[in-house]
């Protein structure tokens, strides 16, 4: 398992969390996705072997956000 940072921005409402998570979440391989509204982040824990950074920051701008690993 890898855990990585996410920086999102484009976040403004409980909504937006929702959304950033389930997107997260729906990424095969990924265990776990807080996201964090007030500090714009994302803590996602995933499966090297099913799931790449990048696919990450898709499933995020797939949604309307940005997203960048920090």
């Amino acid at each position: 398992m890898k855990t990585i940072q996410l920086k999102v921005e484009g976040m403004s409402c409980g909504h937006c969390v929702n959304a950033v998570t389930e997107a997260l979440l729906g990424v095969d391989g990924v265990s776990n996705a807080a996201v964090d509204l007030a500090g714009g982040r994302a803590r996602v824990e995933f499966d090297e072997g099913k799931a790449t950074t990048a696919q990450l920051v898709g499933a995020v701008m797939e949604e309307g956000y940005t997203a960048e690993e920090v």
